[in-house]
């Protein structure tokens, strides 16, 4: 289920570290974060759609990847952008 260009640009917006910014791991993290629970209600509905669950798992990795990059490189971002998606750290 693709993102339209209305959501997308909101989920920029709202996460953009500077003007512009379209792919700091903030950015990734949030539009990842609305696809994945996108697909986890599909999922609930079609629960034998194995296909979308494997891209379900492979976005969740690229996901748990990005955060832990932030991680290293700087703690805060890290640890603001997991509380504003809402995950537990």
């Amino acid at each position: 289920m693709p993102l339209s260009a209305t959501q997308k640009k909101q989920i920029i917006d709202e996460y953009a570290t500077v003007k512009g910014d379209t792919g700091s791991p903030e950015v990734q993290i949030a539009l990842l974060t609305f696809r994945i629970n996108a697909l986890t209600d599909h999922l609930k509905g079609h629960p034998h759609d194995v296909h979308s669950r494997r891209g379900l798992l492979s976005m969740i990795a690229k996901r748990r990847r990005l955060i832990y990059f932030l991680q290293k490189t700087d703690k805060k971002r890290a640890t603001e952008i997991t509380k504003k998606i809402g995950l537990t750290n």
